[in-house]
């Protein structure tokens, strides 16, 4: 499967927060994002054995590789990287699926994907209707926005402590301020828009506690 760039890709930077890390948004990524629709279509979805609410499937080599290409020139100005071979822990398609009364209390507040300030996370909005988008979070008694190897240790032990209190997530899925969370920046879900942060800011995805997105994604 071949994936070009969008003849009209647009590329944009700003900074979360207080602490400033790198937000990069590009809209109109590639050039045929409706292929990619459908080749998801076509895939098996399986839940996966980790937090994420919902099903995946692995995404076309070929996507891996595009984003490689695109994304390589931008890593020393915006992330403070050497540009390399960009290495992909994980690569799907992804349904959030899970109701929120199911949630955890790990699934219901904000979560980072790895404390290495050099990993980074790609979200590549594949839905036309209106299914939320993604949010960055300060924690409150912390002021931690992003948690790093030196913060690990300090903030689970916090956030363990605040799972008992009386300022607990209720059940479902964060979007607004919270007791223990305030959400400092967001960006919105728009068709074929893609969304790259370093995987230890705090984050979480936008999801209508009252409309939760079907498990097809033809239907997305």
């Amino acid at each position: 499967m071949q994936i070009a760039p969008h003849p009209d890709i647009s590329i944009s930077k700003r900074n979360i927060g207080l602490e400033g890390a790198p937000l990069l948004v590009i809209d109109n990524l590639v050039a045929d994002p409706d292929r990619l629709v459908r080749k998801a279509g076509n895939r098996h979805f399986v839940k996966q054995p980790s937090m994420f609410p919902g099903v995946r499937a692995p995404a076309p080599l070929s996507y891996q590789q595009f984003l490689e290409v695109l994304l390589n020139p931008l890593l020393a100005d915006c992330f403070d990287l050497a540009p390399g071979r960009f290495e992909f822990p994980m690569c799907h398609f992804s349904l959030v699926t899970q109701a929120p009364r199911d949630l955890v209390f790990l699934q219901r507040v904000p979560h980072i994907d790895s404390v290495s300030a050099e990993g980074l996370a790609t979200v590549h909005y594949l839905f036309r209707r209106s299914w939320g988008g993604t949010a960055f979070y300060r924690h409150r008694q912390s002021g931690f926005e992003y948690i790093d190897a030196s913060r690990h240790a300090t903030y689970f032990d916090c956030l363990a402590q605040e799972s008992r209190g009386a300022g607990v997530a209720g059940p479902g899925y964060i979007d607004e301020d919270t007791p223990l969370f305030q959400r400092i920046d967001t960006v919105d879900g728009v068709f074929n828009r893609l969304v790259v942060y370093r995987r230890n800011s705090l984050h979480s995805g936008r999801i209508d506690n009252a409309r939760v997105p079907p498990a097809d994604p033809l239907h997305w």
